[in-house]
């Protein structure tokens, strides 16, 4: 299928997992969504196929997001992904925390384009769906137009069209990977740069966006925007970016629809084992800023506590 990066929904670890986006797909049917990063280890000796899964009736379009820097091992899992119906792959070359940095991937990697243009070509040469890349502006004390430009540069080919860029610089050491999305300042101008430096290139810009309006400002300037934490924490706020973004007709569901759609969903998944600590958790922002937000958080919190969702289903609809 052709893939728009107009609008997309970051993928964010302990979140974007299949149930976070079933709750998506109930409020925009355009946005692409990502996956959690999923190494490559987990993939080839933990088994983890289950967190590969997705709900194929209702997701397209959804992207995989790998981490791993071994060719021979991302061009494994490549295959092993197209066969399971995802619409990309995506390379994390983005990620700074230290523990990714162990297993020598995520943001480390982006100092040593080499090595990223081979995993690249082992991933393309094992797919026939586009492999795309997300990363930073810069590493450390580079965050210059030299580096980005650069390390562009050296792991383009004819068949990668797309990059993701979070606009801050990742801090190998001292830094959290919640603090990596705080204090380096957002440079937005480093991403639009290296629009015009590489038009042939789909840009894709990530990093504080907030909102489908400073998403349209942002779509003057470069391809397509990444959104996370933001939608993650107010799902609501991307019920028009099927109209705004996209001009096609919104899903129109509201709040209550949707909750109650959802909650039917968390019902189904517990008998097959998915704890409601697991799938509840996605709603806690349902109804964010409205004046029964804290109560209903505080009976989602019962609910995952008390595993009684038969019971509360109600009350939690009527607080949206």
């Amino acid at each position: 299928m052709s893939l728009s990066h107009k609008f997309c929904i970051a993928p964010m670890m302990q979140c974007t997992d299949i149930h976070d986006r079933f709750l998506f797909r109930l409020i925009t049917r355009k946005a692409l969504l990502y996956t959690e990063m999923v190494t490559t280890g987990a993939i080839i000796h933990g088994g983890c196929l289950e967190q590969l899964n997705f709900n194929k009736e209702i997701e397209h379009p959804v992207a995989v997001q790998l981490g791993g820097s071994d060719p021979d091992e991302l061009s494994q899992c490549s295959k092993i992904c197209t066969s399971l119906g995802y619409d990309e792959i995506n390379l994390n070359v983005g990620c700074p925390s230290e523990r990714v940095q162990k297993g020598s991937f995520g943001a480390c990697l982006m100092q040593d384009p080499e090595l990223v243009k081979d995993c690249i070509e082992a991933m393309q040469a094992s797919t026939s769906i586009p492999v795309t890349v997300k990363c930073r502006i810069g590493v450390n004390d580079r965050d210059d137009m030299n580096f980005l430009n650069d390390f562009v540069s050296r792991i383009i080919n004819p068949n990668l069209k797309t990059i993701i860029v979070h606009a801050r610089v990742a801090i190998l050491k001292g830094l959290t990977p919640r603090q990596n999305r705080q204090i380096p300042p957002l440079k937005y101008e480093n991403v639009y740069q290296l629009k015009k430096e590489f038009p042939q290139l789909e840009i894709v810009i990530n990093g504080g966006i907030k909102n489908v309006d400073e998403s349209l400002q942002h779509l003057k300037k470069v391809d397509g925007v990444m959104l996370g934490r933001s939608p993650y924490d107010n799902p609501m706020i991307v019920s028009n970016v099927d109209s705004a973004i996209f001009n096609e007709k919104d899903l129109g569901e509201d709040r209550k629809t949707i909750l109650k759609k959802y909650l039917q969903y968390c019902l189904i998944q517990v008998d097959l084992g998915h704890p409601l600590s697991r799938t509840l958790k996605h709603v806690f922002g349902l109804n964010r800023g409205l004046k029964n937000a804290k109560a209903y958080r505080t009976l989602v919190l019962e609910t995952m506590q008390k595993n009684n969702l038969e019971t509360t289903q109600d009350d939690l609809i009527a607080l949206v």
